[in-house]
């Protein structure tokens, strides 16, 4: 595993526990956001294993889904994950009328720790 993979790896993991301590102190938006990023470390890393980067968000969801979800080398419920997670961290960021829940953060967080997990088997096997 190059070596900038594995620092994005150990940033998803201590993005996660971030995300548990907002959602423990009631801060559900903060943690909302906490938790898509865990994911969004993660497929960086993956892509950057295949030596890809982009600078932008939507760029490494379609590239993720490209390589990854389309022809089943991970499970496609990881990108649609990412990109749910990413429509709900917009949401805690940027509105004021909608809010996302805890349960449904609780869930997110849950995904964010087994991509992590998948992502972390991937590119050690």
């Amino acid at each position: 595993m190059k070596e900038y993979s594995a620092k994005l790896l150990a940033k998803s993991e201590r993005t996660i526990a971030t995300a548990e301590l907002l959602l423990r102190a009631a801060d559900v938006e903060g943690s909302a956001g906490r938790a898509y990023y865990a994911m969004f470390y993660v497929a960086e890393a993956l892509l950057f294993e295949e030596g890809q980067q982009f600078g932008k968000h939507a760029a490494v969801q379609a590239a993720f889904g490209q390589r990854f979800a389309k022809p089943g080398r991970l499970d496609a419920k990881y990108h649609q994950w990412l990109i749910a997670a990413f429509a709900r961290r917009l949401l805690a960021d940027y509105s004021v009328d909608e809010q996302v829940s805890a349960p449904e953060v609780a869930t997110m967080i849950d995904q964010a720790r087994e991509f992590l997990t998948v992502g972390q088997g991937l590119l050690k096997g």
